[in-house]
């Protein structure tokens, strides 16, 4: 299901670092110049000639999901057009074979890349439990019903559209999976990142908008979506953020994480909080800049508030990477950060 997530890194490591502090963290943005092709039978030969590059999205037209994926195409259209990547859309349904022949390999002059992506994950049975047991970082919803035709199911899938592909839906029709997991028929459950127990949507039956509103009023943390006008990096109350920048692969950034972890499974119940976490590996162009923004030194585990507007930043101070906070200290630092004790203002510099 990774497809628009797989556009949305090639965004981050292909933009070109922005041109001052006051970008923060924020995403490029779209200049409103249409560049990504609808590629058919009758072009598909002079598209695949227009670029160095050529990825491919397959998809199916209409509704907000489509929206969606075609302005995530246009923003990673732009910001890779000086480095001879282009993209395309083709419709699954009209030009089936126009896809599978470019998925065969139809052209010399680009590298075509088919994602079609369905909004929800079906669990079937222990392998796919388990591998949705083994998703932490990530807020994940999870639906257990009577089947694809059932009119919950359908609602379910409706309002997963709506935040396709930044928070992960989940569907099972098994009632030994249901069990498995304390699900009641057409009962939904909403995994917070790091959290082991489920917050339940109670109030039956759930139409598309109370499940989308469900997920919204509890969605505080995971991938950020820097087209949608509640993406963290665009907007919250004053812009201020607390960011952790910690490398999960790095032993030092594990146990980092590990204590975040902890911290935020014993403030789940407060509302007040929500912090960003950045895996450094994952976007290594942007390290350089970060570092310069920000006056810190990604080696090793950061955690700071972060006003996105301006850039400006106050940062737990760390002598070094065996200086790591525990648990009680870290939560002492949240602590005042949100009573107010901690803030960006009170620091002229980074």
């Amino acid at each position: 299901m990774w497809g628009c997530r797989w556009l949305l890194a090639l965004l981050a490591l292909g933009a070109s670092a922005p041109g001052g502090a006051e970008e923060g963290l924020r995403f490029p943005s779209h200049d409103g110049a249409p560049r990504v092709v609808s590629v058919t039978a009758l072009n598909h030969r002079e598209a695949l000639r227009s670029s160095a590059v050529l990825a491919l999205l397959l998809h199916r037209p209409g509704g907000a999901r489509s929206e969606r994926e075609e302005r995530v195409l246009e923003l990673a259209a732009q910001v890779l057009e000086d480095k001879g990547v282009g993209f395309g859309l083709v419709d699954a349904e009209k030009e089936a074979d126009t896809a599978q022949k470019l998925g065969k390999g139809g052209g010399h002059h680009g590298n075509p890349y088919g994602v079609l992506e369905d909004p929800v994950e079906f669990i079937e049975g222990d392998h796919e439990l388990h591998a949705f047991e083994n998703i932490e970082e990530d807020p994940k919803v999870i639906g257990y019903f009577e089947g694809e035709e059932s009119e919950n199911f359908k609602a379910f899938s409706a309002a997963a559209a709506e935040f396709h592909p930044y928070i992960p839906f989940f569907a099972t029709f098994d009632p030994k999976v249901a069990r498995k997991l304390t699900l009641k028929l057409n009962e939904i459950d909403f995994y917070e990142p790091f959290m082991e127990e489920p917050l339940t949507l109670l109030t039956q039956p759930h139409g598309r908008e109370e499940i989308a509103r469900f997920v919204e009023e509890h969605k505080r943390w995971g991938p950020t979506d820097p087209l949608s006008p509640e993406s963290p990096t665009s907007g919250s109350p004053g812009g201020i953020h607390i960011v952790a920048f910690a490398e999960e692969d790095d032993p030092d950034g594990f146990e980092f994480l590990e204590i975040l972890k902890q911290v935020a499974r014993d403030n789940t119940e407060n509302p007040k909080l929500s912090i960003i976490w950045i895996d450094p590996e994952d976007f290594p162009l942007l390290i350089p800049f970060w570092e310069k923004t920000f006056g810190i030194d990604l080696s090793r585990p950061q955690i700071g508030v972060v006003n996105v507007t301006d850039a400006d930043s106050v940062w737990l101070p760390m002598a070094d990477e065996n200086d790591l906070p525990d648990a009680a200290e870290l939560d002492a630092w949240i602590g005042a950060v949100l009573e107010g004790e901690v803030s960006t203002e009170s620091d002229d510099g980074h």
